[in-house]
């Protein structure tokens, strides 16, 4: 038996990148799904993935940011399905500008997808889960903000950090009544946002920049999607019954190094 046979999962951001790596692996351990993204994309992995895995999904394309639409697509997820035990709250974004010129477009454009987009979701899915007995919300920060940063990240930075507290909160307010809540602290993965990150900070070569990435992780790479989908997976599943609250870093070990020429190796 799949770990993930019986369970019923909402992704979000899902379209591509990190959420459709997500989605592969909970299709591969046998969830029924509901596909969110603002990318009509979203419809076409769908249907992609359940051709190739045999599990059922449907898909809505919508916004985080938008609060009626997260309870619209909790509300058919549940009309599908009877339920939702997880929610793998991934949609995010990333804008690269130094601080003094970042525009409040720019910093709330990050607010609304990065919070207000997990809150939202957590929002449309915390309902379902009291009704159903418990469930397990996944939610995507980022070792960046809380733990490391770079310049010309402080929307991102800001928000995701944000992300940890939103988590340790959720997850004492849920425990008596059997949701957990977990974040994930990715590094890099080699992803749309990713490279499009890599072509604001190096226009000119933005291939180098991500081979660059990859120099500062002592597994010397950048993490695949499915990869971090494994972990979404372990969260999600019965298997980490008694995690709720945790920080977990996925990065390759990108933040243990206290430098990059001082060593034995």
């Amino acid at each position: 038996m799949a770990k993930l046979d019986g369970k019923v999962a909402i992704i979000t951001g899902a379209a591509a990148g990190l959420g459709k790596g997500i989605a592969t692996v909970y299709a591969k351990y046998g969830a029924k799904m509901c596909l969110i993204d603002i990318d009509k994309e979203v419809v076409n992995t769908a249907k992609q993935l359940q051709e190739k895995f045999q599990t059922e999904i449907i898909s809505y394309v919508g916004s985080v940011a938008n609060k009626e639409q997260m309870q619209e697509a909790a509300k058919i997820t549940v009309e599908k399905f009877g339920k939702i035990n997880i929610a793998c709250c991934n949609a995010g974004v990333c804008r690269l500008a130094p601080f003094e010129q970042m525009s409040d477009e720019i910093r709330d454009f990050h607010i609304d997808v990065n919070i207000k987009g997990v809150w939202n979701t957590c929002q449309a899915v915390i309902p379902y889960m009291l009704k159903n007995g418990g469930g397990s919300i996944v939610i995507a920060s980022s070792v960046t903000g809380d733990i490391v940063a770079d310049a010309g990240e402080a929307a991102y930075a800001m928000t995701k950090s944000a992300l940890v507290g939103l988590t340790k909160s959720l997850a004492v307010e849920y425990a008596s009544r059997n949701i957990r809540v977990n974040c994930s602290q990715l590094g890099y993965a080699r992803t749309p946002m990713v490279e499009k990150m890599a072509i604001e900070s190096n226009p000119d070569d933005p291939e180098s920049a991500i081979n660059n990435i990859a120099k500062g992780v002592p597994m010397n790479r950048l993490a695949k999607p499915t990869e971090v989908g494994e972990l979404f997976a372990f969260l999600g599943s019965d298997e980490s019954s008694y995690l709720t609250g945790s920080q977990i870093v996925i990065d390759g070990g990108s933040t243990l190094p206290e430098t990059m020429s001082i060593g034995t190796n």
